[in-house]
């Protein structure tokens, strides 16, 4: 998946914790007496062959009157080749893209109530006009991007109802809390994190990493290779051999109370864990946290409760 794939050249510091408020509503539906406009924001991606399948499905999701209505609206627009890529990944035709039941509801979550153009975006947490939030990041260069995984790539494309930025990604949101992210993943076809699940288990620390949307949570999650390394350095067999003290001290220092995407991180940066009094270190140049290296084929994995990175190896609280 996208997300799975961020390269080097994503791994770029913003500051954190930035917040943008703006009003939200929710689309009207093609049903209602809406006053249209010429130009919408749905004309406009209509006309735009770039755009060719989001406005088919935008016609069949049955929001097109919607998005030609008042407003105003902001979207996040997914190019033809953006959907490819998504349909790839998720192995899925375009068919039963189009077909699906959630197909509006995913269309949705790219636009959000009001006109913001490009110099209004801040980092931080957008309401979709389904109510569910996305989570936006901005790099140095001023590169935006939307769930650690979708880049901004052409902004500010007027309509006479908002205004359409272009995306290189769909966006969906998150289903899965970080505990079932990494269940989910210990049970799969190729496991990991078997060794990560065994020791929140034990430490009782499951229902800290299942919590809901309004939880921030950043998790540095251990491979089962890191796992093994550290049961050879502490001369033990597995997670129950480990004193449930340190076991629980070691674990909550790989969890940062941010939701700190790959782009939020700044290099030299010094961030808090839920191990009150301690820090990890962030080494971009060398993609690290403290001396555990970032995967970065494993990075932003995106939860409802925050977001999940993966390194090579488990970091001892000093």
């Amino acid at each position: 998946m996208k997300n799975l794939r961020i390269n080097k050249s994503r791994l770029l510091p913003i500051a954190l914790g930035l917040a943008l408020v703006v009003g939200f509503t929710s689309c009207n539906n093609d049903d209602d007496p809406v006053k249209t406009k010429t130009n919408s924001v749905a004309k406009v991606i209509e006309d735009d062959a770039t755009f060719k399948t989001l406005s088919t499905a935008i016609k069949a999701a049955d929001l097109y009157n919607a998005l030609s209505g008042a407003g105003p609206f902001t979207v996040f627009a997914p190019t033809n080749d953006a959907f490819g890529e998504y349909l790839v990944d998720n192995k899925l035709t375009a068919d039963a893209l189009i077909g699906s039941a959630d197909l509006s509801n995913t269309l949705k979550y790219h636009v959000v109530s009001g006109k913001i153009l490009s110099g209004d975006v801040k980092a931080g947490p957008v309401a979709s006009l389904t109510g569910d939030k996305f989570y936006i990041s901005i790099d140095p260069n001023g590169k935006v991007w939307i769930n650690g995984n979708a880049m901004l790539t052409a902004v500010d494309k007027m309509a006479d109802n908002g205004v359409i930025h272009t995306l290189d990604y769909v966006i969906t949101k998150p289903t899965k809390t970080i505990a079932e992210i990494a269940i989910d993943a210990s049970k799969g076809s190729k496991p990991e994190f078997t060794q990560l699940v065994a020791a929140l288990s034990r430490a009782g620390l499951v229902e800290a990493v299942s919590g809901g949307k309004d939880d921030n949570l950043t998790v540095f999650a251990p491979t089962d290779a890191a796992f093994q390394a550290l049961y050879g350095a502490l001369g033990v067999s597995n997670v129950n051999e480990i004193p449930l003290d340190v076991l629980k001290n070691v674990l909550l220092y790989h969890v940062v109370p941010v939701r700190a995407f790959s782009q939020d991180l700044r290099n030299g940066a010094m961030l808090p864990t839920l191990l009150e009094g301690k820090q990890l270190t962030v080494d971009l140049p060398n993609l690290k946290i403290n001396d555990s290296k970032l995967v970065a084929s494993m990075l932003n994995l995106h939860a409802v409760n925050g977001v999940v990175h993966v390194i090579d190896n488990v970091m001892l609280p000093k």
